[in-house]
C-alpha cells in the first residue's frame, strides 16, 4: 500500500487492502498455500456479500461463516473457525491501517473445535516409505528430501525453500540456515544421512553441491529451472505412500514423525519440544540466539531407527 490510508471511498481502495494483507500475510507465515487459501475465502465472501468492508455487520459474517458450500452439506466446526479467522484476520489488519473501527467477527463464538490426534510415523514405517522410492533422480531428490524433513524436524516450507547458501561445513559437521514461522530464523546441525542424500540427489542432476551458487535452489525441478513446486513433491509423497502400502497423509506428518522418533529415542518433553522450535520455547531472543548453530546429539539414534546412515 502507497501510503498510510485513513478512508476509504472505493472499490480501488479495498482492492489494494486486500492484496496488501495477502502480502503481509505471506511474508509472516512463509506459506503460500495459506495466502491462496485466505485469498479464496475473502473473495468468496466478499462477493457473496457483495458490500464493502466497512458495511459489513456480525449477521453478514455468520450467514457466510455457518454457509453451506460446493457440496450442499453444513460446514463443519474446522470449515467454520477457519472461515471467522481469516475474515477475523483480514480486519484486524484493517483496523491497523485506521481503514474502519470495528471488527464484526469480534461479536461471533467460534465453535469448538475437536482435533484429532496428531500421526506420526514410526521407524519401520519410514522405512517402507524409504525402500518405496525408486533410485531415479527424482527419486534420490525426494528421499533427501524425506530425510532432511524427518532428521530435522522443520516444516515443509522451510525445508522446500532452501538455497545451497543455506548450507555451510565447519570442522566435518554440516549447518543449515532456516527461516521458520513467524520470521523466525535460526541456524542448526543437518545430520550426515540428510547431508550425503542431498549431495548424490545433486549428482544425480549433474549438479556437484561445492560449484552451485549460494541462491541456487536444493531441490532442483525436472524438465525446466529452478526449484521443485510443494504440489509436486506432495503429488509424489502419496504415489510413494501408495506403494509403501502407507495411508495418504500431508507433508506434516514428517514433523510428527520427527518428534515421534525423538521420543522413542529417549528424548525428554522439553528437548523435543526445543527441537521443534515451538513458539512456547522461544518468547525471548536470548533463547532463540542459544539455539543459533545449536548441535543435534540425538539425529544418530533416530538414523539408525529409519535405517539410514
Amino acid at each position: 500500500m502507497d501510503a498510510k490510508i485513513t478512508t476509504f471511498t472505493d472499490a480501488d481502495s479495498w482492492s489494494r487492502a486486500l492484496y496488501a494483507f495477502l502480502a503481509e500475510k505471506e511474508r509472516r507465515s512463509g506459506s503460500r498455500r495459506t495466502v491462496e487459501g485466505y485469498s479464496r475465502m475473502l473473495q468468496h465472501f466478499f462477493g457473496t456479500v457483495g458490500k464493502s468492508p466497512d458495511r459489513i455487520t456480525s449477521q453478514d459474517v455468520f450467514g457466510w461463516a455457518y454457509s453451506t458450500g460446493l457440496s450442499g452439506r453444513p460446514p463443519s466446526s474446522v470449515t467454520i473457525g477457519a472461515r471467522l479467522a481469516c475474515l477475523s484476520s483480514f480486519y484486524k489488519f484493517l483496523i491497523r491501517m485506521e481503514a474502519i473501527q470495528h471488527n464484526p467477527c469480534d461479536a461471533l463464538e467460534r465453535p469448538k473445535v475437536s482435533v484429532a490426534p496428531p500421526r506420526g510415523l514410526g521407524g519401520d514405517h519410514i522405512r517402507q516409505l524409504l525402500a518405496a522410492i525408486p533410485d531415479t533422480p527424482v527419486g534420490l531428490r525426494d528421499r533427501a528430501i524425506v530425510l532432511t524433513l524427518v532428521l530435522t524436524g522443520r516444516r515443509r516450507q522451510e525445508v522446500l525453500n532452501m538455497t545451497v547458501g543455506d548450507l555451510s561445513r565447519e570442522d566435518g559437521r554440516t549447518s543449515y540456515r532456516y527461516r521458520g514461522k513467524g520470521g523466525k530464523t535460526g541456524k542448526r546441525e543437518l545430520p550426515q544421512p540428510a547431508y550425503a542424500a542431498i549431495v548424490l540427489a545433486l549428482a544425480a542432476f549433474g549438479h556437484d553441491v561445492a560449484a552451485l551458487p549460494a541462491d541456487a535452489p536444493l531441490w532442483p525441478a525436472t524438465g525446466r529451472t529452478g526449484a521443485l513446486t510443494s504440489g509436486t513433491f506432495y503429488a509424489n509423497l502419496q504415489r510413494y505412500l501408495h506403494v509403501a502400502g502407507l495411508p495418504a497423509a500431508g507433508v506434516h506428518i514428517f514433523r510428527h514423525s520427527a518428534a515421534k522418533l525423538r521420543r522413542d529415542a529417549g528424548e525428554s518433553i522439553e528437548d523435543v519440544s526445543r527441537f521443534l522450535d515451538h513458539s512456547s520455547l522461544a518468547v525471548t531472543t536470548t533463547y532463540l540466539r542459544r539455539l543459533e548453530g545449536q548441535e543435534d546429539k540425538s539425529w544418530a539414534k533416530v538414523a539408525e531407527a529409519i535405517g539410514v546412515r
